[in-house]
C-alpha cells in the first residue's frame, strides 16, 4: 500500500496530518504511541484491511510527530489529547472504535472518559496510561533527574530519535492526566492485546489497568513471546480480527 499525501486539519496546536479511508460502519481510529507516526506497520495494515472491507478508518499524527506541524519537545499528554480530540471530532464525528497503541492507549482512555457517548468499542495494544509517572520517571537515575530539572529536557540515548527525549513539561503535565489511581468507567467493549515479552510496558501494568477498567465486557489477550510492537504477521492478523469483532 502506497500512501497518498495526507490531508490536514487545523488543530489547537498546529496542523494535524491525517489519512481517512472512507467506508461504512463506525470509524476505526488509530492513536499511535510516543514518537510514533501513522505510517507504522500496524496502522498501515489496519488501513489496508479497512480499504479491503469497505470500512471507515482514520489515522493521524500528533503534533511534533510524523507529517504534522510542531516540535516534538513541546508535546505533552494534554496537547496530544487535544490533537486527537480535534481531528477525531472534525473528521469522524459519528460512532468510533478507538485503537490505542502504548501511549495511544492513554490518549484513548482519556478520550473515552470525556466523550463516552461516541465510543462504540476500544482496542488497546500494550497500553501505557500514566507511563510518565509509573514506567519512565522511576527508571531515571538521580543524575538524570537532576539534568531533567536543570535543563528541562533529558536525552536518554545518542541516536537523536525523539523516543529517547523526555521533557520536564511532559512529566509535569502527565501528572495532571493520571487515570490509574481509581476505577476507569468505559461504556463500551474493551479488548486488550499485550505481549508477554514486552520490555517497555510490563505485564503487571496491563493487569493493573485491566482491574481498573469498568466496561460492559473486557478481554485481555496475553501473547506468549510477543514484544512491545506486536507487529509480527500473526500479531497483525490478531489485531485486525479483534477490531472486526467490535464492528457491527
Amino acid at each position: 500500500m502506497t500512501d497518498s499525501a495526507p490531508a490536514f486539519h487545523q488543530g489547537p496546536n498546529g496542523k494535524i496530518a491525517y489519512r481517512l479511508t472512507e467506508g461504512d460502519g463506525p470509524t476505526a481510529v488509530w492513536l499511535g504511541g510516543y514518537a510514533s507516526d501513522m505510517q507504522g506497520t500496524k496502522a498501515q495494515k489496519l488501513a489496508e484491511a479497512a480499504e479491503a472491507d469497505g470500512s471507515a478508518f482514520l489515522r493521524f499524527d500528533y503534533t511534533g510527530h510524523g507529517e504534522s506541524e510542531g516540535a516534538f519537545e513541546e508535546g505533552t499528554i494534554s496537547r496530544w489529547f487535544e490533537d486527537a480530540e480535534a481531528v477525531i471530532e472534525a473528521v469522524a464525528p459519528g460512532p468510533k472504535i478507538l485503537i490505542g497503541s502504548s501511549m495511544g492507549g492513554w490518549v484513548t482512555l482519556l478520550y473515552a472518559l470525556r466523550h463516552p457517548e461516541s465510543v462504540a468499542g476500544m482496542v488497546l495494544i500494550a497500553p501505557a496510561p500514566d507511563f510518565t509517572e509509573k514506567l519512565v520517571f522511576p527508571r531515571f537515575s538521580s543524575e538524570q533527574r537532576t539534568t531533567l530539572e536543570a535543563d528541562g529536557v533529558l536525552r536518554t540515548g545518542t541516536s537523536g530519535h525523539p523516543a529517547e527525549t523526555y521533557t520536564q513539561g511532559l512529566f509535569v503535565d502527565g501528572r495532571q492526566n493520571l487515570i490509574m489511581g481509581e476505577s476507569i468507567p468505559v461504556p463500551c467493549p474493551v479488548r486488550i492485546l499485550h505481549g508477554l515479552a514486552d520490555d517497555v510496558v510490563p505485564t503487571s501494568h496491563v493487569m493493573e489497568l485491566t482491574d481498573r477498567i469498568e466496561a460492559p465486557s473486557l478481554t485481555t489477550t496475553l501473547v506468549k513471546g510477543g514484544d512491545h510492537r506486536l507487529s509480527e504477521p500473526e500479531d497483525l492478523e490478531r489485531l485486525i480480527q479483534t477490531v472486526k469483532t467490535l464492528s457491527p
